[in-house]
């Protein structure tokens, strides 16, 4: 019989792929995940399927693009019927647990299905899973107003030393499963929100990274997507000083250090059980952040630049080879595929991912020619768009008032070309070979034409290829109907 390790997967929340230094920060204050990526393998040119927490995770949990079954929105996450990776491992033998409740991913039944435990055996104390938040103070700053931190998602320092958040409630959870794991084979699956906002965090974390060293956020040139200018309008960003945006940034980074810490706790409770070297270890996010760059802050439903959606992946441990840096092109849907292959799973129903066992063994061998973004919405989909209380409402407003603003868009990524398609808006071109940030839109220059082309009719055979699934299940053609004949019914007579 098939080896089956144990599986220890940890999903960070709107994490840059940059924020790591086994990515490329050199100001990172992240020992953990950077050993976990030399002991094992970090993907650098792996991408998110969707700029948006829920979207994004009913993707990678079922292999299906967001436009292929509809979960493009926050209303739509995986059904009880629909398959996911989860449940595949479940009902092939795994005892699979979830830490946390997290509630944006399953619809009503659907997590029964997926995991034999669910939730926490440590509750919060403050943060949206409890009552009431932790108290916070922010910096005096010049120029700086509580409206303007406000519309930064920006808190502060958190003063309260004995408040459990989501993450350290999970985290202690996890330990405590840890202690007494159930018999092998295992899935601990820990989706954490750090580091999401509101950006604040607890001191050693909050102080720990230089504000002055925060580089200037990203701007940009050539035509851009009107939400960003509608985002600096709604939100006022025009009155964030350079130093405010350093504020938030270093902010921002204590809170990734702090998730740096507790996946070494987890780590670490993984070496207590004694299952260390029969544990793969896995790390992603479900997508990434503005942090600033283009003078905006946090995500948009149809934003799809590179730090919003190129995705830290880590795979570590179990066996598994150590490739060290891959910079193959991979997608988010990939990952859970490959665990499947590892455990000898078959997942049971048609997707779209592709296993990175072959990549992982022979790092030159390629993986993927092209991978695939997408977001937003029909501007007829307007009225089914959430409407959000603060901090949110402004952005909630600004999608009902400009619709096409957050019109579908569909991202197009090879090694070196970034090729973005809007439904009401023009398309954008960038070379990552020379801006890597993807800044600088190359969109009807003579040089971008033939990636134009090229990139375009690549879109319109994935949509065409992915655009839906035939069910698992076929039903009859002609199923018996329970209804009586024309004229065979009893009915009340019309009167007059």
């Amino acid at each position: 019989m098939r080896h089956r390790p144990n599986f220890l997967i940890v999903v960070a929340d709107q994490l840059r792929a940059d924020a790591l230094g086994a990515f490329g920060n050199a100001l990172a204050r992240t020992p953990h995940l950077d050993r976990l990526a030399a002991e094992g393998t970090a993907f650098t040119n792996a991408f998110a399927q969707h700029p948006v927490c829920a979207p994004s995770r009913a993707s990678f949990l079922s292999g299906w693009y967001p436009h292929t079954a509809g979960h493009r929105s926050f209303g739509t996450p995986l059904r009880a019927e629909e398959p996911n990776f989860l449940r595949a491992f479940r009902e092939n033998g795994y005892h699979v647990t979830w830490t946390g409740e997290r509630g944006d991913t399953f619809g009503p039944g659907a997590t029964e299905l997926a995991v034999d435990e669910h939730g926490f055996s440590v509750r919060p104390t403050s943060g949206r899973w409890a009552e009431g938040h932790p108290t916070t103070e922010r910096p005096e700053l010049p120029g700086a107003s509580d409206d303007a931190w406000g519309r930064l998602f920006y808190r502060g320092r958190v003063l309260d030393r004995d408040y459990i958040d989501f993450d350290e409630a999970a985290v202690r959870t996890a330990e405590q499963w840890l202690a007494e794991p159930p018999e092998q084979p295992w899935v601990l699956f820990a989706p954490l929100v750090a580091p999401h906002c509101p950006f604040q965090a607890p001191e050693p974390w909050f102080s720990l990274h230089d504000r002055d060293a925060q580089p200037e956020p990203v701007s940009g040139s050539g035509p851009e997507p009107a939400y960003l200018q509608g985002i600096r309008d709604y939100y006022g960003t025009d009155r964030v000083t350079p130093e405010m945006w350093q504020e938030v940034a270093a902010t921002y980074h204590g809170m990734v250090s702090r998730l740096d810490h507790h996946v070494g706790r987890l780590l670490a409770a993984v070496r207590q059980a004694g299952a260390a070297d029969d544990t793969v270890t896995v790390v992603l996010s479900d997508h990434g952040e503005y942090l600033g760059d283009f003078g905006v802050i946090e995500k948009w439903p149809s934003g799809l630049h590179s730090c919003l959606t190129r995705d830290p992946v880590i795979l570590s441990g179990g066996g598994l080879p150590a490739a060290g840096t891959i910079d193959a092109m991979v997608e988010l849907i990939d990952v859970f595929p490959t665990l499947l292959d590892v455990a000898g799973i078959e997942p049971g129903h048609q997707h779209f991912g592709r296993s990175l066992l072959p990549v992982l063994r022979d790092p030159g061998a390629g993986h993927r020619e092209y991978v695939f973004s997408e977001g937003g919405f029909l501007a007829e989909e307007e009225p089914k768009l959430e409407r959000s209380p603060f901090p949110y409402d402004l952005k909630s407003a600004l999608q009902h008032d400009r619709p096409a603003a957050v019109g579908k868009a569909f991202a197009v990524r090879d090694h070196r070309w970034t090729y973005v398609w809007r439904l009401y808006e023009p398309a954008e071109v960038y070379d990552r070979a020379a801006d890597p940030d993807e800044a600088h839109n190359l969109a009807g220059n003579p040089e971008a034409s033939d990636v134009e082309a090229r990139m375009s009719q690549v879109l319109l055979r994935w949509l065409a290829e992915t655009a839906d699934i035939l069910p698992e299940r076929a039903d009859s053609r002609l199923p018996k109907v329970a209804r009586p004949a024309p004229g065979e019914s009893v009915r009340p007579r019309r009167v007059g």
